[in-house]
C-alpha cells in the first residue's frame, strides 16, 4: 500500500512600512525691525534677525547634518541683486541686503535667486538626542536713499520666499545645489520705517566793511535744508538778540546798534520772520535744497567803528 504524506506551509504575509528618519531639524527665524530709521544723511542703518536651529538624532550615533538655509528676495523682490522692502501697497521701495556676517561682506541668499547671493550652510555634529545652535542674520539698509518717502516699509518671507533643507551623512557632506530632504518653510518679515527728518545748516550774511551807512547795504546768506523726500516744512528766523521785528533787528556793539532786516526775496519786500505771512515754507525731496537769505541795512546814522553783530535762530516745522 502506498501512503501520501501531505505537507502544509503556512506562509506569512509582512507589510513594512518606510523607515522613520533617524534624525530631524526644526527652525524659527525672528522678524527683523529696523525701526524708525532716519535717512536724510546719507545713512545706512543696521539690525539684526535670530536663526534658531534644533536638531534630533534618534539614531544615537556620532553622525553630522547639514542644513542649506535658502532666503529668497522676499515679497517686496529684488533689482540687481539688491533686496527691497515696499511702502505698503505702493511700488515705491526701500533697498536693503541680508549678510552671513556681522562685517556684511558675505549676501545670505538662494539657490533658486543666486543674484541676491548663496545659502548660509550649516554643518552641525550630532552629539546628543537633541542638539540646538543659534546664528544672526545681518541686515543693512543701503546708504544714499535719503529721497526715500516717509512710512513704514515691509517685506515678507512667507510661502516659498524660504526653503530649509537638511541631510544626515558620515563622511562627504552633500551639495545644496541639489539637496531636497528634509524641506521646511522658516517665515520672517523685515520691516522700516522712515521718519520724516530735516537736517539744517545756515550760512552767516556778512555785509562787509562800510566807512558811513548813507545808502542801504545789501548782503545775502543762506538757509541749507536736507528733509525727507515729500515732507512739508516751515522755516522761520527769531528777532535776533534784541528780538526787533523783521525789518528793524540790530547788530550790536557795547550800546550802539546797526539796524537791518532779513528778507524772503531779492526786492526786500517780504520780511522773514516768525510770525504769519513771514515764515517760509517748502517740500522736502530727500536731498539739499537751499532757502536764501536776503539781508539790508538801511541807510541810517553810522555808528561809532567796530565790529556790530547778532544771532539769529533758524527754526525748521515738519
Amino acid at each position: 500500500m502506498m501512503r501520501f504524506s501531505h505537507t502544509i506551509v503556512a506562509l506569512s504575509a509582512i507589510l513594512c512600512g518606510s523607515p522613520a528618519w533617524a534624525q530631524s531639524c526644526s527652525f524659527s527665524m525672528s522678524d527683523m525691525n529696523f525701526g524708525f530709521v532716519n535717512l536724510a544723511g546719507g545713512a545706512s542703518p543696521n539690525s539684526t534677525g535670530t536663526l534658531n536651529v534644533t536638531c534630533n538624532n534618534n539614531s544615537g550615533s556620532g553622525l553630522s547634518v547639514r542644513i542649506c538655509a535658502n532666503i529668497n528676495a522676499g515679497s517686496g523682490g529684488q533689482v540687481s541683486g539688491v533686496r527691497q522692502m515696499k511702502l505698503g501697497s505702493t511700488s515705491t521701495a526701500l533697498n536693503y541686503q541680508l549678510y552671513q556676517d556681522a562685517l556684511r561682506l558675505t549676501p545670505w541668499g538662494s539657490v533658486d535667486q543666486t543674484a541676491i547671493g548663496s545659502p548660509l550652510v550649516i554643518d552641525m555634529l550630532l552629539p546628543a538626542l537633541i542638539n540646538s545652535a543659534t546664528y544672526t542674520v545681518y541686515g543693512r539698509i543701503s546708504a544714499s536713499q535719503a529721497s526715500a518717502a516717509k512710512g513704514l516699509y515691509t517685506s515678507s518671507f512667507a510661502g516659498m520666499e524660504t526653503r530649509f533643507n537638511y541631510a544626515a551623512y558620515t563622511l562627504g557632506a552633500p551639495s545644496c545645489t541639489g539637496m531636497t530632504q528634509g524641506l521646511t518653510r522658516v517665515p520672517f518679515t523685515v520691516t522700516a520705517a522712515v521718519e520724516p527728518t530735516c537736517i539744517v545748516s545756515a550760512q552767516s550774511i556778512n555785509f562787509g566793511s562800510h566807512g558811513v551807512l548813507r545808502t542801504a547795504v545789501d548782503a545775502t546768506g543762506s538757509i541749507s535744508l536736507t528733509c525727507t523726500a515729500n515732507l512739508p516744512y516751515t522755516v522761520s528766523l527769531n528777532g535776533g538778540l534784541s528780538n526787533s521785528p523783521p525789518a528793524a533787528r540790530r547788530m550790536t556793539r557795547s550800546r550802539a546798534s546797526v539796524t537791518y532786516g532779513l528778507y524772503r526775496d531779492t526786492n526786500r519786500a517780504n520780511v522773514w520772520g516768525s510770525a504769519a505771512g513771514q515764515i517760509a515754507s517748502g517740500t522736502g525731496n530727500g536731498t539739499s535744497q537751499t532757502l536764501t537769505v536776503y539781508g539790508r541795512v538801511p541807510a541810517q546814522n553810522t555808528p561809532a567803528p567796530g565790529l556790530y553783530s547778532d544771532t539769529v535762530v533758524v527754526t525748521v516745522n515738519y
